[in-house]
């Protein structure tokens, strides 16, 4: 009956939305993208390689970018440790997919169904998954049910409850107790968020403590933009690299600099916005900023030197991490706005100094295991400049603090490897 009442509740919000989501959908060419699959058509590609249809599937669920790096070596330990099972890999956003596709092929990544009980169950039909991994709390009622009535063992990995979500599930717990029973294993970051799991309704008796997969996300080779850039950097030039910065936090990077270069005047900053609609904005406040600037799709066409007080603005996605390597200090975006911060680990592996704002709540547990280090700076927006001018003008105690976010990088990891055991003990109970 609660299925019955949340599916007409989904049918609703189409059908009201359904003028908002046509405009979109005529102006915007991210809402356009995979519509077809999204409404369950399941995409061709996925059956072009002969011996790979044979196999048993793995089907992983990956929101957006962060989720896909966060997975990928999962993904990449399982499938050598698995090799008689495809391991084929969903996402939402259009952003997620282009680097799902990169990373594993066009042939092997679909966007994910919406919720309807007939577009999953195409997809069901179609692939009849051995196992799903979900990714953080990707808690879809109508896909849930999909797979207890099809015997699908559900695993999540990397769980979590952010703050910001956690009073919308407890007001709810009367839906999520009786959707979340269909989880078979639930991996979560934290003791408190294994706690929050089985509060809203996962069995006790399935929910385990295994860490976080993002202290195992390590940038395995630098990218060629990383080294072109820094060959048109001189020797020891402070750089900041401020990356995944969202809406309203450009304005205030851009307000800030004027006063770190007539502090550094031989500084330069690369600018990253975190979603690529927003790069045409980050463009237009570049061009009124009156500072020399350059954007990445423009410049490795033509190189040059980075001139004192220039910004380089990275109009691409999956390089932000290995040019973290390059900085002297790294702000880590949708932090100075009500947004939940970013994932402050990619720069951390590379030993650099970490700023961010009070919004952090999406990462919560690493944020608050850098801070119990010293490993980090929380400035509030007003204190930006002050904050990173103060770590350009201590470069000892900078390498201190990038030195013991290092250490924290490196004590935390193993969370990819207590995640492929356990999901390796669910895949023979599907054989039998």
């Amino acid at each position: 009956m609660l299925l019955f009442f949340y599916t007409a509740a989904l049918y609703l919000v189409l059908i009201v939305g359904a003028p908002f989501w046509l405009f979109r959908m005529a102006t915007t060419a991210k809402y356009r993208h995979g519509l077809l699959e999204r409404l369950g058509r399941v995409p061709d590609r996925l059956f072009q390689l002969d011996a790979a249809h044979s196999l048993p599937v793995i089907w992983v669920h990956a929101v957006s970018v962060g989720e896909v790096l966060a997975a990928s070596r999962m993904i990449h330990d399982l499938q050598q440790a698995a090799p008689g099972y495809r391991i084929l890999l969903s996402t939402t956003t259009r952003t997620g997919q282009e680097l799902a596709r990169a990373k594993f092929g066009e042939s092997n990544v679909f966007y994910f169904p919406l919720d309807f009980g007939w577009a999953v169950r195409r997809y069901m039909r179609a692939l009849r998954p051995a196992l799903v991994v979900l990714l953080e709390t990707e808690f879809w009622p109508n896909f849930l049910a999909s797979c207890r009535t099809g015997c699908i063992p559900v695993a999540v990995v990397n769980a979590r409850i952010s703050d910001r979500s956690w009073p919308r599930y407890r007001r709810l717990y009367f839906l999520w107790e009786k959707i979340l029973g269909a989880i078979t294993l639930a991996l979560a970051q934290s003791d408190e968020d294994a706690a929050r799991l089985v509060a809203i309704g996962v069995p006790r008796d399935r929910v385990r403590t295994a860490g976080n997969l993002k202290f195992d996300v390590r940038t395995a080779s630098q990218a060629a933009i990383t080294s072109a850039l820094g060959a048109h950097l001189p020797p020891g030039a402070p750089l900041l690299v401020a990356g995944s910065t969202l809406e309203g936090e450009e304005n205030l990077l851009l307000a800030a600099w004027p006063g770190i270069v007539a502090a550094f005047p031989s500084a330069r900053m690369v600018l990253a916005p975190r979603h690529p609609e927003r790069f045409a904005a980050a463009q237009n406040l570049l061009a009124c900023s009156g500072s020399w600037w350059r954007q990445r799709s423009q410049w490795i066409e033509d190189p040059c030197d980075l001139p004192k007080g220039g910004i380089f603005l990275l109009d691409s996605i999956g390089e932000l991490a290995s040019i973290y390597s390059l900085a002297w200090v790294a702000f880590v975006g949708g932090s100075l706005v009500a947004a939940g911060g970013h994932n402050p680990l990619e720069p951390a592996q590379f030993g650099v100094p970490i700023v961010m704002g009070p919004h952090y709540g999406n990462f919560r547990g690493i944020v608050g295991a850098l801070r119990a280090e010293q490993a980090i700076e929380i400035v509030a927006a007003e204190d930006l400049a002050n904050g990173l001018i103060a770590l350009f003008a201590d470069r000892e105690q900078a390498l201190s603090m990038g030195e013991r976010a290092r250490n924290v990088f490196e004590r935390e990891a193993g969370a990819t490897q207590r995640a492929v055991e356990a999901l390796l003990a669910l895949l023979p109970k599907v054989k039998q």
